[in-house]
């Protein structure tokens, strides 16, 4: 990361066209993928990026209850047109504390590939996990564990929608124990910008989202702050 942000800001210092992306979402649940990761949450981003080449760090904490799931992640990511592909480290405070712990069979770390393209009116991206912390498949072998997601943006009554649908293509117990093909997210989120002052204002969304697999149900509201 450090060496990555060294070679950003000699670019930098050569053409000046590196963007940095500051900003915090605040969210009343913690929802991933189908998934109820926690509740209140604070979820900081931290991003650097280049010429379609991008560096991105991300985190969330509970700030409700002290057994919330604590995470951070790093991508680095490159983009072109509507293509884009990458590569994630999630950490996870669970089932160890220690960051710097990449030993098999002990380590939280799990990285994931993802390859995706926006055709404007339908976005489709797949992520697989190679290495880390993966969920195991139906005879107890890494599983590999794969998300696929179609999305649609679209406007309507002043807002920013986007429509979502994700599925587990292949059994693994890293998404909610699926024992083979299922879909595990429906959701529906709005965006809207709400004025503070005539120089500020602030992005405020809600999502309605369903886990058809677990037969669960989700109502997600948040803000980002943001420069």
């Amino acid at each position: 990361m450090a060496l990555g942000l060294t070679a950003f800001a000699t670019a930098a210092n050569a053409q000046d066209k590196v963007e940095t992306t500051i900003a915090a979402d605040v969210v009343s649940q913690y929802y991933w993928r189908g998934q109820e990761l926690g509740a209140i949450s604070l979820q900081p981003t931290l991003g650097i990026g280049y010429k379609g080449f991008s560096l991105t760090a991300w985190g969330s904490v509970g700030i409700s209850e002290p057994s919330d799931t604590k995470e951070f992640d790093l991508t680095a990511a490159y983009s072109t047109g509507g293509f884009h592909i990458g590569v994630t480290d999630y950490w996870f405070n669970s089932p160890n504390e220690r960051y710097f712990a990449y030993a098999a069979h002990e380590t939280s770390h799990v990285f994931e590939a993802n390859v995706g393209y926006d055709f404007g009116p339908v976005a489709l991206n797949w992520y697989t996990n190679f290495a880390g912390n993966d969920g195991m498949n139906n005879d107890g072998d890494r599983a590999y564990s794969s998300y696929v997601e179609a999305s649609a943006p679209f406007k309507l009554g002043g807002c920013d929608w986007q429509a979502s649908i994700g599925a587990v293509p292949y059994a693994t117990s890293f998404y909610g124990d699926a024992h083979g093909f299922a879909v595990t997210h429906v959701g529906l989120k709005a965006t809207k910008d709400l004025k503070i002052t005539d120089a500020f204002s602030v992005p405020v969304f809600a999502q309605v989202a369903a886990n058809p697999s677990t037969e669960k149900a989700y109502l997600v509201v948040g803000f980002t702050l943001q420069p």
